[in-house]
C-alpha cells in the first residue's frame, strides 16, 4: 500500500544517461534510448512503486545551447521541470571538471532553493579515484544533498540511489495508478519508438530534423492498427529514410513493430509514411503540430 509519494526531477547535458537511468529507475523502458545527443524531446514521466513509496522521475530533455526553436523548448522544459519538484538530480559523467550546463542547472537549482543530489552516471568506464575527484569539484559548485556513482545502464548504484531519495518522499496517496509505469499516452510512446529506430539507423544530421506524428491508432479484434507519418526537413533526408527500394523503412517499421508488440502486449498491423516539412524545427507552428508545446 502506497503511504508516500514523491517527485523527482532528472536533468544533465545530453548524452550523460538520463533516459537510461530512467528506464533504471522506473524497472522497465519507458523512455527511448540512443547514443545521438538530444535524443529526449519532451518530459517523460516515469512511475516505481517500492516500499510504500511512489516515485515519480521526469526525464528531461539534455540541457544544452540551442540553435533551432526547438532545442529552444527543449531547455526551457528542463528549467520548467525544476521548478516544481521534491528533488533533482543532476546526472554528470565521470569528469572532473564543472561545465557550463552544469553551472546554469546547479544557478537554477539555487535559485528555487530545490534540493539536488550529484549522480556520477558511467562509473564503469573509470577508476574509482577519479569518482573522488569529481565529487571534490562538484562540492566547491554546490552543496549537494548526496552524491552518488552509478552506471545506469549496468544497474549499478540504483537500489543506493533509491534509498537516498526516500527520506524526499511526503506523505500522502499515489499520484498515479499503481499499475502505470508512465503518464505518456499510448499514442506518444507508439511514436517515440519509431523514432528510437530511426535514431538508431540513421547518422549524422537527419535523425535530428524527424518528427514523428501517429495518424492511426485503433483496435480491431485482437490487433492495433497503427498508421504513422514521418516528418523530415528535406527530400534527400526522405530518400534516405526510405533507403534503396524501401529497405530502410521497412527496417525501421519491423524494430518498431516488435517493441509495440511487447510494449502493448498485444499483435501489432504498422504502417508508416515519410513526408517534408522543410525546416519545421525553426517553425513554431510545426513544433505546436508535432506535439511540442510547453
Amino acid at each position: 500500500m502506497i503511504k508516500k509519494n514523491g517527485m523527482f526531477a532528472i536533468a544533465g547535458r545530453p548524452n550523460v544517461g538520463k533516459s537510461t537511468l530512467v528506464n533504471a529507475l522506473a524497472g522497465e523502458k519507458v523512455a527511448i534510448v540512443s547514443d545521438k545527443p538530444q535524443t529526449t524531446r519532451n518530459r517523460i514521466t516515469a512511475i516505481r512503486n517500492l516500499d510504500e513509496v511512489q516515485y515519480i522521475f521526469l526525464d528531461t530533455p539534455g540541457f544544452h545551447k540551442p540553435v533551432t526553436r526547438l532545442g529552444k523548448y527543449m531547455n526551457e522544459m528542463v528549467t520548467s521541470s525544476v521548478s516544481d519538484v521534491d528533488a533533482v538530480l543532476l546526472i554528470v559523467e565521470p569528469k572532473a571538471r564543472v561545465g557550463k550546463p552544469e553551472s546554469i542547472l546547479i544557478d537554477k537549482i539555487k535559485e528555487m532553493k530545490i534540493p539536488a543530489l550529484l549522480v556520477i552516471n558511467k562509473i564503469d568506464t573509470v577508476p574509482k579515484e577519479v569518482i573522488l575527484e569529481v565529487i571534490t569539484e562538484y562540492e566547491k559548485a554546490h552543496d549537494f544533498e548526496d552524491y552518488i556513482p552509478i552506471s545506469a545502464k549496468l544497474s549499478d548504484g540504483i537500489e543506493i540511489l533509491f534509498g537516498s531519495l526516500k527520506r524526499f518522499a511526503l506523505e500522502g496517496p499515489p499520484l498515479f495508478p499503481e499499475d502505470r509505469a508512465t503518464d505518456q499516452p499510448d499514442r506518444q510512446i507508439a511514436a517515440e519508438i519509431i523514432r528510437e529506430k530511426l535514431l538508431y539507423t540513421l547518422d549524422k544530421e537527419v535523425p535530428h530534423g524527424v518528427a514523428v506524428v501517429i495518424d492511426e491508432f485503433e483496435e480491431r479484434g485482437a490487433v492495433l492498427n497503427i498508421s504513422a507519418t514521418i516528418y523530415c526537413e528535406k527530400d534527400t533526408h526522405k530518400g534516405i529514410i526510405i533507403g534503396k527500394n524501401g529497405a530502410r523503412l521497412k527496417d525501421v517499421g519491423s524494430m518498431a513493430r516488435k517493441d509495440m508488440e511487447r510494449f502493448f502486449g498485444a499483435r501489432v498491423f504498422l504502417e508508416t509514411w515519410v513526408k517534408v516539412r522543410e525546416n519545421w524545427r525553426q517553425s513554431e507552428t510545426q513544433i505546436r503540430n508535432f506535439g511540442f508545446s510547453g
